[in-house]
């Protein structure tokens, strides 16, 4: 989707991740919705779902590296001047006014700095183990952004408790940069993916894209965005610290059930996950 016509932005574009399986999520949504739908689909924090935009659909589920480049590759033919944010369609943010000031400092960072990705980093409230972890490096032009020294995913409970003392920050997986820097970020990590997906390019936007699309993703493996190419390219990430977001990430019934008790928002029921993890059902806001 476009985010702004006007002429100093009109190169801006956003993409909303909206894919994965929703496995932990699953027996909350199941008992929200009364089905197996996605659970981008499903209404968990109150009457809006975690998404509704038009998406592009994928053949099968990859990860997050393959949906991520075709989409890039989809603005390319669009805008190739342009500048996308990506977004994951199943976090929480408090404070939508200081989430798109942030998100307009991310803009004007990466235009600033246009061979570099940058992530929105969260300071942690707790040694978080099944998150990503930014580590800053040397700070650059802006205030609060800094290059990326290395990037840790979901490290170990000790690990996690040394990052969160020396500073470093969760990664939402917030990302905002130009398109050519996201593309140069996958081709130094993943050449081979980013190779067969340039074979189809000539199908996008034409009747033959559909089956081009099909008999690529019948050929490739599973491949994360975070795992595959953020932490093994650390060099090309700059991070910017954003504070006061109220940000949760709402993969599993716990993190749920946290926004739920922040919104003030009552349960009406509650149930055993497969894991063993209370999970919650939303209510109605409470009174008085």
């Amino acid at each position: 989707m476009k985010l702004n016509r006007s002429d100093a932005r009109s190169h801006r574009w956003g993409l909303i991740l909206a894919g994965g399986d929703g496995e932990r999520l699953l027996p909350l949504t199941r008992t929200i919705a009364g089905d197996d739908r996605p659970k981008q689909f499903c209404a968990v924090t109150g009457d809006e779902t975690l998404s509704s935009s038009r998406l592009l659909i994928q053949p099968s589920n990859r990860g997050t590296a393959p949906a991520i480049l075709y989409s890039l590759l989809h603005f390319r033919e669009m805008d190739p001047k342009g500048v996308v944010a990506s977004f994951p369609s199943d976090h929480h943010f408090s404070d939508d006014e200081a989430f798109v000031g942030h998100i307009d400092s991310a803009y004007i960072a990466a235009a600033s700095q246009p061979e570099m990705v940058v992530l929105l980093g969260i300071p942690p409230e707790a040694p978080e183990v099944d998150y990503g972890w930014i580590e800053p490096g040397t700070p650059l032009t802006m205030d609060s952004v800094c290059r990326v020294s290395r990037f840790w995913e979901k490290p170990s409970g000790s690990v996690a408790s040394s990052l969160m003392e020396r500073g470093c920050l969760w990664n939402s997986f917030v990302m905002v940069g130009c398109i050519h820097a996201f593309l140069d970020l996958i081709r130094r990590a993943l050449p081979s993916l980013v190779e067969l997906f340039e074979s189809i390019r000539s199908s996008l936007f034409t009747a033959a894209e559909r089956r081009a699309l099909r008999d690529l993703y019948s050929g490739i493996c599973t491949t994360s965005f975070s795992h595959d190419v953020l932490a093994a390219q650390p060099n090309g990430l700059a991070v910017l610290r954003a504070t006061g977001l109220g940000w949760s990430d709402l993969g599993e019934p716990g993190r749920v059930r946290s926004v739920l008790e922040r919104k003030s928002v009552q349960t009406t029921r509650v149930f055993r996950t497969d894991y063993g993890e209370d999970g919650v059902l939303a209510g109605k806001k409470a009174t008085g």
